[in-house]
């Protein structure tokens, strides 16, 4: 196998796993439980609840994780972790001797559009350098923290839907003294005057950062009020509901990261998925890996139809159903139908401030920032070099780089490299390069 793949099972390393001596043990059992963060993605690893997904049950201490676990989210390993504590806002102000973020609430500080995990990441990093620093916000669903990635495996991990949401953003808005505005729509940028406009006015700003990731495909010949496209929480939450408790037909249309994850978690669930693809095998960004073949194999035993080479031609609906017709004449009929082709990033804000745009907000590599003064961007919406940044792992380099060309502090330049891809799929899980 590929020393670039790297499949994982339920309990992978424990063969590594050290043995602490019983003082050792009686130590940790006395101490309190703590959390530590991985500097890649910002998944937040608790000893209390463990990962019993990786190998680690309830009450796993740090000390005690084999070196060569991997992130649950963002499969980095150990090494980037630290010990994390989550910001303090009452001790951040004590400790700058100043004023209260509320007090400074009228003049223009930094507004951040997005309150995915971009954006709540920007929003930490720069609370850590500045605890006065007004805040603002804007976000066009309710900006609940979650952690994205648990939306393809929240049925294997049997995660109600309600489950699924870390912090309520009105909570996370007040534990770090922002202000956010939310189910609010960006609608201009004016850079000239520092003005976003927005469907609940003109929000002044001394830098803007640009955290509104990207929107997903769909291919010509799907209408969108035919099919549902999961990029976000609120509407995975919307397809739960509908699917409900019963068996139904589910397909899906795209075979890549997440339409295999998808997949593999509702045929877990007890759903029968058709799983269309114009190219051949699923996965096929890793072709020459083999992974495809893998996947199809790990899939026998699941209600998984996996149909490769087709182009899709036109949906419709028939009665309480839906039908797919492909471009060679074949036919799929369906309850819900998903696409997961891919995603584009919306040029709309940034045609708005006249950003320079090369398959995405163009920015410069180190500090994140844009062509036009003052106006920063990160996540799903930026490309490095024509490189659109897709996944994870550089979100919280990223926004530590920002916080720090904003605050004026010791800079942290984010240099990209080379992602590593967790495949969440539970029935064959793979680590990629």
């Amino acid at each position: 196998m590929s020393a670039a793949v790297r499949p994982t099972e339920g309990h992978p390393v424990n063969a590594t796993m050290p043995t602490p001596t019983p003082l050792a043990q009686a130590a940790r059992a006395l101490a309190p439980y703590r959390q530590y963060l991985c500097e890649a993605c910002g998944y937040v690893y608790d000893e209390a609840q463990g990962d019993p997904d990786g190998g680690l049950p309830p009450g796993t201490r740090y000390e005690d994780i084999p070196d060569d676990w991997a992130c649950p989210l963002c499969g980095v390993t150990k090494a980037d972790f630290r010990l994390y504590e989550a910001p303090d806002l009452s001790a951040l102000r004590e400790r700058a001797d100043a004023v209260s973020v509320a007090a400074r609430g009228g003049e223009p500080g930094v507004v951040i559009v997005g309150a995915g995990r971009a954006g709540w990441q920007t929003a930490e990093a720069l609370r850590a350098l500045s605890p006065t620093l007004p805040i603002t916000l804007v976000s066009q669903c309710a900006g609940d923290v979650y952690d994205k990635p648990l939306l393809s495996v929240a049925m294997a991990r049997g995660l109600a839907n309600d489950a699924l949401v870390r912090e309520r953003g009105a909570d996370a808005a007040a534990r770090l003294g922002v202000r956010l505005l939310a189910h609010t729509d960006a609608i201009r940028i004016c850079p000239d005057t520092r003005t976003l406009r927005t469907t609940r006015g003109n929000l002044r700003y001394a830098h803007l950062v640009l955290a509104h990731g990207a929107s997903p495909r769909l291919p010509e010949g799907l209408a969108p009020e035919l099919c549902w496209r999961v990029n976000h929480l609120a509407a995975y939450q919307r397809l739960r509901a509908r699917l409900g408790d019963a068996p139904r037909e589910v397909l899906i249309v795209g075979a890549g990261l997440i339409g295999s994850e998808l997949a593999n978690d509702l045929a877990i669930g007890g759903h029968r998925v058709t799983l269309i693809d114009t190219c051949e095998q699923p996965l096929a960004r890793w072709q020459d890996l083999g992974v495809g073949e893998q996947l199809l194999d790990a899939w026998r035993d699941l209600s998984i139809r996996f149909v490769g080479g087709v182009q899709v031609q036109s949906l419709e609906r028939v009665g309480e159903r839906y039908r797919l017709t492909t471009a060679n004449g074949q036919r799929f009929a369906a309850d819900e139908v998903v696409v997961a082709a891919g995603l584009h990033t919306p040029n709309r804000l940034a045609l708005s401030a006249g950003l320079a745009w090369d398959n995405g907000i163009r920015v410069t590599p180190h500090n994140l920032r844009t062509s036009v003064d003052r106006i920063h961007a990160l996540g799903d919406c930026i490309a490095i070099d024509g490189q659109p940044s897709r996944y994870i792992e550089p979100i919280a380099r990223q926004a530590r780089a920002i916080a720090a060309d904003i605050c004026g502090a010791a800079p942290a330049p984010y240099v990209p490299r080379a992602a590593v891809v967790r495949v969440k799929t539970t029935s064959m899980p793979l680590t990629l390069h």
